[in-house]
């Protein structure tokens, strides 16, 4: 038996009932723009199959497609549709569900040809930004690109350095190539982590792992997203947390 986190099986055909509803109107979804980010949701979500319900702007509708296969140098996808009508082609809108804590929406303009000899298989090209809703308790600051954030910890006598992609009141996200996640699992306690939280604050907590999952980095090859929750973290030190995070959700783009 092994610790190393396994990439969940792929899902199969979308059904009728995996329709999902767009966002509301008064949602508060934030701008995901970085195509990187893009590519690497884009591709999560055609390891997993996850099911896409596409709203055309002229038809009453929805369809049902999961993502075939995403280029791994340029911002390019191929759509699989579900059914035999060829999408109808303009505007549409397309959801989908993100881990099960989220969902992801956005829109594209095509005339939706499909591939020579494969009906189903259509290409497209990355949107200039997808909303992403994240249904959570605790709202979530993704770390700057060029910043000094990292979590560290001893366990089983190893040490650890990890880059931190995001940070809330709540926990913290890590990421790890494979190898560094062995010996990690969910439920799994953290102690005494110490987490550098920008050049001017540094917090010392104990976590549990959450989530792991695994992904494709155009930039990194395989990772593995680590999502903790706090275990225990004194009063001072989540009052400094709290004040990070009212900055650093007033400093991210609309």
């Amino acid at each position: 038996m092994t610790d190393s986190p396994s990439r969940p099986p792929r899902k199969g055909p979308p059904r009728p009932a995996d329709v999902l509803a767009r966002m509301a109107p008064n949602a508060s979804p934030h701008a995901m723009r970085d195509p990187f980010d893009i590519g690497e949701t884009f591709t999560a979500l055609a390891d997993t199959g996850e099911p896409l319900t596409i709203y055309p702007a002229n038809l009453p509708e929805p369809r049902l497609a999961r993502i075939a296969s995403v280029d791994p140098e340029e911002p390019h996808f191929v759509l699989d549709l579900v059914g035999d009508q060829p999408l109808a082609s303009g505007r549409a809108t397309f959801v989908a569900a993100l881990g099960g804590n989220a969902k992801l929406q956005f829109e594209l303009e095509s005339d939706w040809a499909a591939l020579p000899g494969q009906p189903n298989m259509v290409p497209a090209v990355f949107p200039e930004s997808c909303l992403v809703l994240n249904r959570r308790s605790a709202q979530r600051c993704d770390t700057p690109l060029n910043g000094n954030y990292a979590a560290t910890f001893t366990l089983l006598n190893k040490q650890y350095e990890l880059p931190l992609c995001d940070y809330s009141t709540g926990g913290v996200g890590l990421r790890a190539t494979p190898d560094q996640a062995v010996g990690l699992h969910v439920g799994k306690k953290l102690k005494g982590v110490r987490l550098q939280l920008g050049p001017a604050l540094v917090i010392v907590a104990d976590l549990e792992v959450r989530l792991l999952r695994p992904f494709r980095s155009f930039l990194l090859g395989e990772q593995v997203q680590i999502g903790c929750s706090f275990e225990q973290i004194e009063m001072q030190m989540h009052q400094q947390l709290q004040r990070l995070v009212s900055t650093g959700r007033d400093r991210q783009p609309a």
